[in-house]
């Protein structure tokens, strides 16, 4: 009973940090986003000059 408290324990443990992690590389990729629209309008400005 024990044993099987401690597996189910672990497995939560995993699926939390498993969660945690593809949120995180979300975020990520958004704010990657957002920095190459700046890069690509710095550039449309430098091609006006």
């Amino acid at each position: 009973m024990i044993k099987a408290i401690s597996r189910i324990t672990a497995l939560v443990a995993l699926m939390v940090v498993a969660i945690r992690g593809a949120l995180s590389f979300m975020s990520w990729v958004e704010k990657q986003e957002d920095v190459e629209a700046v890069w690509s309008e710095d550039e449309d400005l430098e091609e006006v000059f």
